[in-house]
């Protein structure tokens, strides 16, 4: 290693003790190490430093060149996920990853636009309906109701039934109870058993029904979760128990983000509505700058390392933060605003890879990052035309958890 790195610029501890008092979000220390410091800056809540990076450079070194340095350790939804390929590691994780990334490229996509405009169809007759007879509705729960609907069309090849439908709000308890569950696994495991108990139990009807139709000789466009089954067949690491974990994982991902992201969309067109005739693409786009898909990206170094002139040492825990580089004024001139146009051709934009990373960056990049830009362009083009939602009352601001959602209910009408 060179001899003349220096260490990580640390946040002041005056600074940290004022955030411990005011009992802020985690995001508000992050922002204040990023302005106070920089694109890469420590700060500590024990006796440890933790490293916070959300410069360009540094992004792309950790994410995007080095992935083998700086890995996950258990991620805080194994209790929900077990090993899917959100929280696997090492040689499972890349058994796995080379297993579904087929599915959502090329050939893998074309299967999945039947499904994902008839689950578009389903929402767009609801909404004619609302407009219709003047109904308040809840946007963020009709969006998590497409999306929920359009995974499990991929995952299964059959529509979301109100059983499974009611089942699965299990899965929303839990993300939504992560941020306050004790740190011991198992404490954390007990205070949402139940709704751990009720997603295993619509996770292995599915299974079951996958396994049933494949050995029936279905004619059937065969769904992504009797591609898990039939993998279990061939390769004895695809237990029963892999194939639940990677079916909740692609629950998770699959409808949590989506749903988060359109309903963002939404409330940032009410307050722009200017930016009605943009582009559906370019509106995705945006709001995924402000409000990306994970917004906080945890590593661990294995190694010693040195990042933009800065030594990382073995064992240091790295914060990636999209939001924060997302809303760079440095990269992204006025990045408070909501402006599409941002994402129109021939825009001027940061190009550096590492300044746009709403999916991540590198190896671990998100897989469905096509599938979402499909499946929420779709529904746009089919619910823009319909005019202007007005909503009665609007979230006071964002709760951060695995993903940033709005902190309260969204009724609105569509006149």
């Amino acid at each position: 290693m060179s001899t003349d790195t220096r260490p990580v610029p640390e946040l002041a501890a005056q600074i940290v003790e004022q955030w411990r008092a005011e009992e802020a979000e985690l995001v508000d220390l992050l922002a204040r190490a990023q302005r106070g410091v920089g694109g890469v800056a420590a700060f500590r809540l024990g006796p440890t430093p933790t490293v916070l990076v959300t410069d360009p450079a540094a992004v792309q070194h950790v994410l995007g060149r080095h992935p083998d340095r700086y890995v996950k350790r258990s991620h805080r939804a194994r209790m929900l996920v077990g090993d899917g390929i959100l929280s696997a590691t090492g040689d499972a994780w890349k058994r796995q990853r080379r297993r579904l990334q087929s599915q959502f490229t090329g050939t893998g996509m074309r299967r999945y636009e039947q499904r994902i405009a008839a689950a578009a169809r389903r929402t767009a007759e609801r909404w004619e309906e609302y407009r219709r007879t003047g109904a308040t509705f809840d946007v963020a729960e009709e969006m998590r109701g497409f999306a929920l609907d359009t995974v499990w069309r991929a995952l299964t090849g059959m529509p979301l039934d109100d059983r499974t439908d009611h089942e699965l709000r299990s899965v929303e308890r839990v993300v939504a109870a992560m941020p306050t569950l004790p740190s011991n696994a198992a404490d954390a495991r007990d205070a949402v058993a139940e709704d751990l108990a009720r997603i295993d139990a619509v996770a292995h009807a599915a299974i079951d029904a996958a396994r049933s139709s494949g050995s029936a000789g279905s004619t059937e466009p065969a769904g992504l979760l009797r591609e898990l089954v039939e993998a279990g067949e061939q390769f004895p690491e695809y237990t029963d128990r892999l194939i639940r974990d990677e079916l909740v994982t692609l629950l998770v991902a699959g409808h949590e983000t989506t749903a988060t992201t359109l309903t963002w969309l939404f409330l940032l067109l009410d307050r722009h509505p200017e930016a009605r005739t943009a582009d559906p693409q370019t509106l995705v786009s945006e709001t995924l700058r402000l409000y990306p898909s994970a917004w906080l990206l945890p590593r661990h170094a294995i190694e010693d390392d040195v990042i933009a002139g800065h030594h990382i040492a073995a064992g240091t825990d790295v914060l990636v933060c999209p939001y924060l580089t997302h809303r760079d004024p440095a990269l992204w001139p006025d990045p408070e605003r909501f402006d599409p146009a941002r994402f129109a051709p021939g825009a001027d934009r940061p190009g550096q890879l590492g300044a746009y990373f709403p999916f991540g960056l590198g190896a671990r990049a998100c897989l469905g990052t096509q599938f979402a830009l499909r499946e929420t362009t779709a529904l746009l083009e089919l619910l823009l035309p319909m005019g202007p939602l007005t909503f009665e009352s609007r979230p006071k601001g964002a709760a951060y958890s695995i993903t940033v959602r709005p902190d309260g209910p969204t009724p609105a009408v569509l006149r």
